[in-house]
């Protein structure tokens, strides 16, 4: 199995934290996993994205070409469309439905909505609201987490571990409202995703 992931979003949406939870899954299933330099971190609300590739098999670069993303895991909608020369044809598009107005000139909300509808095989969803309705809006990183779990490979319990991992040290509660989180967004995927 071989899985090339573009993660999308602004500073301090949680990016780093959905590529930490992957890649500790990752590993734990023995896989082999490779990251490319984050974009955009020296500033809060600018452009972040990261090339992540996990495979069981030896990955050679850091870099997914254009084309061969089979993910692409957007906690912005305006982002999700910014890396779309990098989905291959048969990749799908998970992106939250919330803007993250960071510009003056943000275009109109509908017509960033309506590209994301365009794009064939692509999951929209409202992460913020199920992620306060989780326990913490801060966790729609994790919602969005979930809703790319059906289309990662990888056995959920991996991803719950990680979870498990990541946050322990801060404490149970925030433990037990990611998780809560995770599965939110892996129902929301199972009863809505498109075949």
């Amino acid at each position: 199995m071989k899985k090339d992931i573009i993660l999308a979003g602004v500073g301090g949406q949680g990016i780093l934290s959905i590529a930490a939870v992957i890649g500790y899954a990752a590993l734990e299933q023995g896989m082999f996993l490779k990251q490319a330099e984050v974009h955009g971190m020296s500033q809060r609300g600018g452009d972040v994205m990261s090339h992540l590739r996990i495979s069981h098999d030896e990955i050679s670069s850091d870099l997914i070409p254009f084309g061969k993303a089979d993910l692409i895991i957007a906690v912005e909608p305006l982002e999700s469309l910014r890396y779309l020369p990098y989905l291959s044809r048969d990749g799908w598009l998970i992106s939250s439905s919330r803007p993250f107005t960071n510009i003056p000139n943000y275009p109109d909300i509908e017509e960033v909505l309506d590209a994301v509808r365009a794009i064939p095989q692509h999951l929209l969803l409202d992460a913020d609201t199920m992620a306060k309705e989780a326990g913490s809006v801060k966790a729609a990183n994790i919602v969005i987490l979930g809703a790319s779990a059906p289309f990662l490979g990888m056995d959920f319990e991996l991803l719950e571990n990680a979870v498990r991992f990541i946050f322990t040290k801060k404490g149970e509660r925030v433990v037990d409202l990611n998780l809560k989180a995770l599965n939110a967004g892996k129902e929301f995927a199972e009863i809505h995703q498109r075949n």
